[in-house]
């Protein structure tokens, strides 16, 4: 019988070092769903998301109802608290769920470069009848010493050269797995004959301090770029706001009335689909206006409300077999940059905001609601005029 595989995620409310470090914007998404949507996406069966933190359960229930794995269960005051351990944490939750479980995973936030084949990973180590746990940890090649003067993992007077030098494992704060049996009776993350899982060095940052966050977000941009490769576009994803729209809307007291559209851009993405290009729209507001103005477009796939874009699109491309790379994506603002950094393509209006226009492959010439989508076709068209007859 294939064993029960959980995913624990515990946040807290307040935080010291980085006030609301867990909600804040990390390329445009709140820290926590980085690790959240690699969970997702894992081999776990379900993910639990244990928080004292209201507004985080309400956007995890509204930004991913999609994923059937996902659950939160509300971490009480008294667990809460700077002096909690995680340990007190993972307790109280194994009482939360009767313990319908097999194996145990603690995924920290604060590491947001952990990947699904990290977890995988992870867990597949626990299938060996002789581990117990296993945590994640980076190997480094830093000589070692005590406050004292004393050289710990290497003698100085015959100083090895780096390639010649093992190194060490350190954890990086990132993987804990365990078996239920051997979680209950130690009362702790790790029992037992305990193995490690090797990651990435860079991973070795964990988000303590503004300066981590800043070295966590430069990591993640390298990481995208390295790993960024174009195809043929197929898929074209718009953004509304800042992109269709010049990004003023018009309200009254019964709510918004009118946005600005320019009749160019409709043409443009008439003739993409003439090119066998689809269209998908995505936008974090859930306006009737856009609803209207899509259909009057033909444009089938329209995503309202998402606030999470980049883990909603994660997840239509696994649903339909698309790869990044023949994705063309145009943004505007922050909400979009994860996702512009990951696709073949990335083009952004000439008002776009500078972190966009910093990291878009293409800023283009023309601006927002004044013909920067009918631009946008226009490269697409000329670009996959290389890949006729492949």
């Amino acid at each position: 019988m294939k064993k029960k595989t959980v995913g624990f995620i515990p946040l807290r409310k307040n935080s010291k070092g980085i006030p609301n470090k867990n909600k804040k914007k990390l390329l445009g998404r709140p820290l926590f769903t980085w690790v959240l949507a690699e969970a997702i996406f894992s081999k776990l069966d379900f993910v639990y998301v244990f928080t004292d933190d209201e507004e985080i359960i309400d956007y995890v229930n509204t930004n991913f109802s999609w994923s059937s794995k996902v659950q939160c269960i509300k971490r009480s005051p008294e667990n809460a608290e700077d002096t909690s351990s995680t340990e007190d944490a993972i307790l109280e939750f194994c009482d939360s769920v009767n313990l319908e479980f097999d194996i145990f995973c603690l995924l920290q936030a604060t590491s947001p470069l952990t990947k699904k084949e990290n977890i995988n990973e992870a867990l597949l180590k626990l299938e060996n009848a002789d581990i117990d746990s296993v945590l994640s940890v980076v190997k480094t090649h830093r000589f070692i010493w005590s406050k004292e003067g004393k050289s710990l993992n290497y003698d100085y007077k015959n100083r090895p050269r780096r390639q010649d030098f093992e190194g060490l494992l350190i954890e990086n704060g990132a993987i804990y797995c365990t078996n239920k049996k051997g979680l209950l009776e130690s009362k702790n993350r790790l029992n037992g004959n305990i193995a490690t899982l090797e990651m990435p060095e860079n991973s070795f940052v964990e988000i303590d301090s503004e300066t981590d966050w800043k070295i966590i977000e430069q990591l993640l941009v390298s990481n995208f770029k390295l790993n960024k490769f174009a195809e043929r576009i197929n898929y074209l994803v718009l953004d509304v706001d800042g992109v269709f729209t010049d990004g003023n809307v018009h309200f009254s007291k019964d709510g918004e009335l009118s946005k600005v559209f320019d009749m160019r851009d409709g043409m443009g993405l008439e003739i993409l689909r003439q090119n066998n290009v689809k269209v998908m729209v995505m936008t974090s507001e859930n306006s009737e206006v856009v609803k209207q103005r899509m259909k009057k477009l033909k444009i089938e796939d329209v995503f309202l409300g998402i606030k999470d874009k980049y883990s909603f699109l994660q997840q239509i491309m696994l649903d339909r077999d698309i790869s990044s790379k023949e994705i063309a994506y145009v943004g505007d603002d922050v909400n979009d940059l994860s996702n512009m950094l990951r696709c073949g393509w990335s083009l952004c209006p000439n008002n776009a905001t500078k972190p966009i226009k910093y990291n878009a492959d293409i800023i283009l010439n023309n601006t927002s609601a004044k013909g920067a989508i009918r631009e946008a076709s226009e490269f697409i068209i000329n670009y996959n005029l290389r890949f006729n007859g492949i």
